[in-house]
């Protein structure tokens, strides 16, 4: 491989060998943050986007900064880095790290710190930063400054192998952050070489995917009765494959990415509520990581029911109640019994959920569905009646069922769509219908952190991978506030083709169906849990360059919903109280 001339500072050399190290073994995003201490770091990915090596994103926001890279992660499945300077930079990037850490997205952390000598004695910007993320990362190495000896560059090019075998869990099955603490003297940095050359060689042995754990063998779950299969967050297609072998019935939450099939279960909350086939539930067999209901849980923590949990080594599992009966890391079915139980057992769980779904929909009362028979009516006054009621419709205020049914109905295979923390994800997730769509939600925590960060993420990863579509982020009113810096692109960056849709309910709604809003008074609960906020929506969008749409009916919305997105847009949909 070409050698480059040789830099001057210590911190640029380093900072060259270990970027196009993690270049060289696959990374192929970086987004950083400015600072001093990290810019040779900065500087190298600057070059490193210049020849075409790497996509480089600039956040003036480290928390916006991380999740970010979680969109990226996300929809990637690959690892991104990120970069700061030292203290309360490292810090803005603990939430993202959480969120990775339970969600398994390998994030390579490379925060910039002082050399030991300025460590302990009050120095601007300097803390305790090796290990301050405690448990959630896969590695962690404090990696003294360099001082240009030979062999530094051998030795950075190593720490970068490593990181991306932690991070992606090469050998462990257990992806997840990665903190690489890099100590750097002055000079900081130096002029930075062309490395072109470097490139054209190492591109052409770039792995083109990482490398997967062997997987161990996998249990074989026999036949049971009163078996279901419960797919929670990030579960994946093969929650909906197993159930469908198995011949089980499949609950599948709409962050699930299994939410389809024909052994999908509708309106599983209705029936998991009532006892008609909750009661004759002997068997859970459960992946990824339900969130979106507590009838799910109470069903766990039954007398009688055995639970499966299926998860990956190493991560932190799921037992509620801690009543889960054993864990495994990979299961097959085993072949069905064409048996009239069977059939029976599944039948009665589909079925008795689309009635709970049609019951729903009358109950609704949604009038959409009127008929062509009626616009076709021999009288001019059944015509005229009819063309009204139409308008009527058209013009009816948005309900959260409303916005859930829409975004549900327009998002296609090739679109992405996020769901942040809110009301909204459980409208969706209590009557949305089947559908083979990607959907993702940051509910390794269930935060509302990084919202539009991460969705800005996904939109960005899936232009990148050419695979077109729309990325659309639903979220409510104070989700998207506490993610408003997200909205600010890096100079010189594309902006991709995203809808953020924000639910403005006019604060956090979401307390009015906890139990607290039985007992504290109406002016407590505005100020200290739902907030109200008076935001307006629209000076927002154009202080940062946005689209804006507003939606107050439902003209407006299919209107804004099914026009063409060619950049950042913003949607605000006000939802009543």
């Amino acid at each position: 491989m070409p050698e480059p001339d040789k830099v001057s500072s210590p911190a640029s050399r380093f900072a060259r060998s270990l970027l196009t190290g993690l270049v060289a073994d696959g990374v192929e995003s970086i987004v950083l943050s400015p600072g001093s201490r990290s810019q040779a770091l900065a500087l190298v990915a600057a070059e490193l986007e210049r020849i075409g090596a790497i996509r480089l994103y600039v956040r003036i926001d480290e928390r916006v900064a991380g999740f970010l890279a979680i969109g990226l992660a996300r929809e990637a499945r690959a690892p991104v880095v990120v970069i700061t300077t030292s203290g309360t930079a490292v810090a803005n990037l603990h939430p993202a790290v959480l969120e990775a850490h339970h969600s398994g997205l390998p994030l390579i952390l490379l925060t910039a710190d002082r050399p030991v000598e300025m460590r302990g004695i009050r120095s601007n910007q300097t803390t305790q930063q090796p290990g301050i993320y405690g448990p959630s990362t896969r590695m962690c190495d404090d990696v003294p400054a360099p001082e240009g000896a030979d062999g530094e560059d051998a030795v950075a090019m190593q720490l970068a192998q490593r990181a991306v075998a932690a991070a992606t869990g090469m050998q462990t099955g257990n992806p997840g952050p990665v903190q690489l603490n890099l100590a750097f003297r002055e000079p900081l940095s130096s002029t930075v070489d062309d490395l072109e050359m470097w490139w054209q060689a190492v591109s052409l042995r770039r792995p083109q995917s990482q490398p997967q754990v062997a997987a161990s063998a996998p249990a074989v779950i026999g036949r049971a009765p009163g078996t279901i299969v419960v797919a929670g967050a990030d579960a994946g297609p093969a929650a909906e494959e197993f159930a469908r072998a198995g011949g089980w019935p499949l609950i599948a939450e709409v962050s699930s990415r299994a939410r389809f099939g024909p052994n999908l279960v509708l309106a599983y909350r209705t029936l998991l509520a009532d006892e008609t086939l909750a009661g004759q539930v002997q068997r859970v067999i459960v992946f990824g990581h339900p969130t979106l209901s507590r009838e799910v849980p109470q069903l766990i923590g039954r007398d009688g029911v055995e639970t499966i949990v299926v998860a990956a080594p190493g991560t932190e599992k799921y037992n509620p109640g801690h009543r889960v009966s054993r864990f495994e890391e990979h299961v097959v079915a085993e072949d069905p019994i064409a048996d009239d139980d069977a059939r029976r057992w599944l039948g009665q769980w589909v079925a008795a959920g689309r009635s709970a779904l049609a019951a729903e929909e009358q109950r609704n009362g949604d009038q959409a569905a009127s008929t062509m028979e009626s616009a076709r009516a021999p009288s001019l006054a059944a015509r005229a009646e009819f063309a009204q009621q139409e308008l009527a419709i058209m013009r009816e205020p948005v309900t959260r069922r409303m916005l859930a049914d829409a975004l549900w109905r327009v998002t296609w295979p090739h679109d992405r769509l996020l769901l942040g923390a809110s009301r909204l994800i459980r409208e969706l997730d209590s009557w949305v219908t089947g559908k083979r769509i990607t959907v993702h939600s940051n509910r390794g925590l269930a935060g509302i952190d990084g919202t539009i960060a991460t969705g800005i993420g996904i939109a960005l990863a899936t232009e990148a991978s050419a695979g077109g579509g729309t990325t659309r982020v639903l979220l409510g009113d104070l989700a998207a506030l506490h993610d408003a810096g997200a909205l600010l692109f890096g100079t010189q960056e594309r902006r991709p083709a995203i809808q953020v849709i924000v639910g403005n309910d006019n604060g956090g709604t979401i307390f009015d169906r906890l139990e607290v809003a039985g007992t504290a008074t109406p002016e407590a609960m505005d100020r200290v849990l739902t907030t109200p906020q008076h935001v307006d929506l629209s000076a927002l969008a154009a202080a940062y360059g946005w689209g804006y749409t507003r939606a107050d009916n439902r003209n407006d919305l299919e209107r804004a919903l099914t026009a063409p997105i060619t950049g950042p847009n913003l949607l605000e949909v006000p939802l009543a109280r």
